[in-house]
């Protein structure tokens, strides 16, 4: 008998690179580790620099998706990776759901002169 008081599927948190998996804002695992090492995901308004970053139901995230940003609240922390109707169950889309990052211009332009 071990000595945790819950089943290890009802765990309080998870890991951010398994979660982001699980609900399918990246195609694997080791893409969703890169987003969290290169800066790519915010969680609760901190910028989380490893993917073994845990989340828990309540926070709110925001991934970079190429020139998308994403904010969601985490509804459930998930128990793997299954279709996308389960996937979608484990995220709800905020306010600010998905807006347009704005395209990055050299400071000193040349006009063609």
């Amino acid at each position: 008998m071990s000595g945790r008081s819950e089943p290890s599927h009802e765990r309080a948190s998870r890991r951010l690179d398994q979660w982001l998996w699980f609900a399918r804002f990246a195609k694997s695992r080791s893409i969703a580790a890169r987003l969290c090492a290169e800066g790519a995901v915010v969680v609760n308004g901190s910028a989380v620099a490893k993917p073994n970053h845990a989340v828990k139901a309540g926070d709110v995230v925001i991934v970079a998706q190429g020139p998308w940003q994403r904010t969601v609240e985490v509804r459930a922390i998930g128990t793997r990776r299954g279709p996308a109707v389960e996937a979608r169950t484990l995220f709800r889309e905020t306010g600010a759901a998905r807006r347009e990052l704005p395209a990055w211009e050299p400071l000193l332009a040349d006009d063609g002169e």
